[in-house]
């Protein structure tokens, strides 16, 4: 059975991510990517932009980090000095002209919504008091107003892990991160392949993983590298935890590795993300299965026995067999006892 639920995790986890990372259906409205200084989200949001070309999706990027429009970015939304309010006016203005072209369809293709760091707008001033986290995305999600036409959209919202953020005024409110990991319906938290394999090859030693970067808790340390990278070849990509929450509350939780794009041409339909227990590297092939004969123990002498010798030990008759074979009834179940001269016979007792 383990083989044939090996196969099937396999085979639904992968159609999984792929779902997620190609738009269909979608899988998840909201996506929350946490990266780090060690392992950036960069990577991972051109492999949205490239599926989301192959299939033909309106990509929108909401800008608090990135300068230059990126390739592949139909919409490139700049938020310096703008409100929140003004970013979601800017962001409904982009499909406006759409839905009038076509008022009498019913919905308009999906699109795809990314932001590519939303603590800026969590640490201003602007979205402080009077800023509302779950209804700022939800305005991407939903319409604004029953007539607006049906857009099947997705946001994917990127959080620097090693940036510190602002607590809330009031202590009885959850932080915006713990907002965040429980709006989102997928969570994607993204790790370097050299620094898992490390960890992993420390655990295989029964030692203490490492730790790289703002958790090595050094002074003047930022971003953790390592001189040698671990294994036969490179351990090049990146790795993916994912959280998957169903529509039912049951989640999907799983490690993929997602390849350089170096790797990747763009036109390139067949998915390429693997789970990471796929991977030679992290978990090499296991030695073949020993036979019964590999298993016995190896000695400089023999253990075995020859047929000659097989054939002498079952001919030799053992004392208590003669007990067995008894003329009369109850003769089975005598004792024969031969006395020796060290034995001391009680003729009394032998009367008893």
């Amino acid at each position: 059975m383990a083989p044939l639920n090996l196969a099937h995790r396999r085979t639904h986890n992968l159609l999984l991510i792929s779902k997620l990372l190609s738009l269909r259906d979608t899988a998840s409205p909201l996506t929350l990517l946490l990266d780090s200084l060690e392992q950036p989200a960069t990577p991972l949001i051109k492999e949205y932009i490239r599926r989301a070309k192959l299939s033909k999706v309106h990509v929108t990027l909401i800008a608090f980090e990135t300068l230059k429009q990126p390739e592949g970015v139909d919409v490139f939304i700049a938020t310096r000095r703008k409100s929140p309010a003004d970013i979601v006016k800017e962001v409904a203005t982009v499909y406006q002209p759409t839905a009038s072209t076509n008022p009498t369809r019913k919905s308009i293709p999906g699109r795809l919504i990314l932001i590519d760091a939303i603590n800026p707008l969590l640490s201003s001033t602007k979205g402080g008091a009077g800023f509302h986290l779950p209804t700022f995305l939800g305005s991407f999600i939903a319409p604004s107003s029953p007539s607006a036409p049906k857009v099947e959209a997705s946001v994917v919202v990127t959080y620097h892990q090693d940036v510190p953020g602002l607590m809330p005024p009031n202590p009885y409110l959850p932080s915006p991160l713990a907002m965040l990991t429980y709006l989102a319906t997928s969570v994607i938290t993204l790790h370097s392949f050299s620094h898992i394999m490390a960890q992993k090859a420390a655990r295989d030693r029964s030692l203490a993983a490492p730790v790289f970067g703002l958790e090595q808790e050094q002074d003047g340390i930022l971003l953790g590298r390592l001189d040698k990278l671990t294994g036969t070849g490179a351990a090049e990509g990146i790795v993916l935890e994912l959280e998957h929450r169903r529509k039912s509350g049951r989640g999907v939780l799983e490690w993929y590795l997602l390849p350089p794009a170096s790797r990747i041409s763009p036109q390139q339909v067949k998915e390429v993300v693997t789970l990471l227990d796929d991977n030679v590297l992290y978990n090499p092939p296991m030695e073949p299965d020993t036979t019964a004969d590999d298993e016995q123990p190896q000695s400089t002498f023999e253990l075995g026995l020859t047929e000659r010798q097989r054939r002498d030990r079952e001919g030799v008759v053992l004392p208590y067999f003669d007990a067995q074979h008894g003329d009369g009834p109850g003769e089975g179940g005598r004792i024969l006892y031969d006395m020796g001269e060290e034995d001391d016979f009680d003729e009394e007792e032998d009367e008893i």
